[in-house]
């Protein structure tokens, strides 16, 4: 009866320890959680890009991508001022993204008009040239 008294004790013992450890792990946490800052920096990069895309005027070429940079800005604002800070960091980065895609999709589509005039301004003096060699022979 001795030792059936001392294996319940040490039970005890055990399963307070291990509540205690949960306990003081899950504080832990929940402090981690709570005092993570507000990605300053990450929705400045964003703010940054989206100018500079609005800058580029990139409307004519890559609009959608530009809205979806905005969307996702305003969103991750949105999650700062819930105080999840990590959806916050999470839309930030994809709104500089989309911003940085909208502005190289925009130089892309500048390059092919650029490209395709070209290949009209060729083609007209190619003809120009035939036509005035034609006509001297």
């Amino acid at each position: 009866m001795n030792n059936s008294m001392y294996d319940k004790k040490t039970k005890n013992y055990r399963c307070k320890n291990l509540c205690m450890s949960m306990f003081a792990a899950s504080t832990m946490l929940l402090a981690a959680c709570a005092s993570t800052p507000p990605p300053t920096l990450a929705l400045q990069a964003a703010e940054q890009a989206i100018a500079n895309a609005e800058q580029a005027r990139v409307a004519d070429y890559a609009s959608p991508e530009l809205s979806e940079a905005r969307e996702k800005m305003a969103a991750a604002k949105t999650a700062v001022h819930e105080e999840n800070m990590q959806k916050a960091q999470r839309l930030a980065e994809q709104a500089r993204v989309d911003a940085e895609l909208a502005l190289a999709k925009s130089g892309t589509g500048r390059a092919n008009t650029v490209n395709d005039e070209m290949q009209k301004s060729t083609e007209t003096i190619r003809q120009e040239m035939q036509r005035n060699t034609g006509a001297r022979q």
